[in-house]
């Protein structure tokens, strides 16, 4: 096994009309105490001033890759375009909007090569802020949790509540390999990423504040529920890959669990589009349950 320090990590900064803020992505990129990062940042179209914001971020640095897309093709297809080019034994998916504190890529690097490759995936808390960066909340994994956060094989609690911030993980490349990437048919890529990657390899965890979620208004997460939301339909897909991933009664009873708070969400956003393919997934969970009990 390689030293660590040796493992290069690749670093995918993402950003769509983030002119304000995509600076500070990149600079917490470039502070980073491990020694071996590459940053490719990708500019999915943006129609402000992102793209002279990331030139002027780079600063002529010529070891980081920027790929300033002509029209937006969406979060999975862009982060998939830097994926392929990217060199890196270890992935992060940054968006422009967030930042990493200096010592997160030391810390999953640490981990994942402690824990072995059966480990595909590395999470930690996070510190949320607002648009001027000042913070609001810490989001502790625990705190979502009854007891201690688990590590190994998470399917079942990954499909039955949200407990891992996206801005706090890091990706093996073999894990993303093998998933193939996002879903390019998706609006949002963290759910399907964590519901395939948690079937077939294992979470570690560190119980610190390695990352900063930034709350902007307008952004992707705060169109989660809204009416014709599309990134609750691309959640109808991803309870339905769920479901054909199910295995034992309890995670048959996790996804019925998952699927009562979307259907809440759906009834109270007024997306009659999915409540109701919503509910008969759930009567179908609900009769693999009882027949995964006989």
């Amino acid at each position: 096994m390689s030293h660590p320090a040796q493992q290069l990590v690749s670093v995918i900064c993402l950003s769509y009309n983030h002119a304000a803020y995509v600076g500070e992505a990149i600079a917490s990129v470039l502070a980073q105490t491990y020694p071996h990062v590459e940053l490719i940042v990708v500019d999915d179209g943006s129609s402000d001033a992102s793209v002279p914001a990331i030139r002027q971020a780079l600063a002529g640095n010529k070891d980081i890759k920027f790929i300033a897309l002509q029209q937006n093709i969406g979060n999975c297809r862009a982060f998939n375009l830097a994926w392929r080019q990217a060199q890196g034994n270890y992935i992060i998916d940054l968006a422009a909007d967030d930042r990493l504190l200096p010592g997160r890529i030391a810390r999953g690097v640490a981990a994942l090569q402690a824990a072995g490759p059966d480990y595909g995936l590395h999470f930690c808390d996070a510190r949320i802020i607002n648009k001027s960066g000042r913070m609001l909340r810490e989001h502790r994994t625990v705190d979502f949790l009854a007891g201690e956060v688990p590590q190994g094989y998470l399917f079942e609690t990954v499909l039955r509540k949200y407990f891992i911030n996206p801005v706090t993980m890091m990706y093996s490349r073999a894990m993303l390999d093998s998933l193939g990437g996002y879903d390019e048919n998706l609006a949002y890529e963290d759910f399907d990423l964590l519901v395939r990657a948690s079937r077939r390899f294992k979470f570690c965890y560190t119980p610190e504040v390695l990352a900063e979620k930034r709350i902007v208004k307008g952004s992707l997460g705060s169109t989660q529920y809204r009416p014709r939301s599309a990134m609750l339909r691309s959640t109808l897909q991803v309870c339905r890959k769920a479901y054909g991933m199910c295995q034992t009664p309890a995670e048959y009873a996790a996804l019925q669990v998952r699927l009562r708070y979307e259907m809440k969400m759906a009834l109270a956003s007024l997306n009659w589009g999915v409540l109701l393919p919503m509910f008969r997934l759930y009567r179908q969970a609900g009769r693999a349950l009882s027949a995964a009990e006989s």
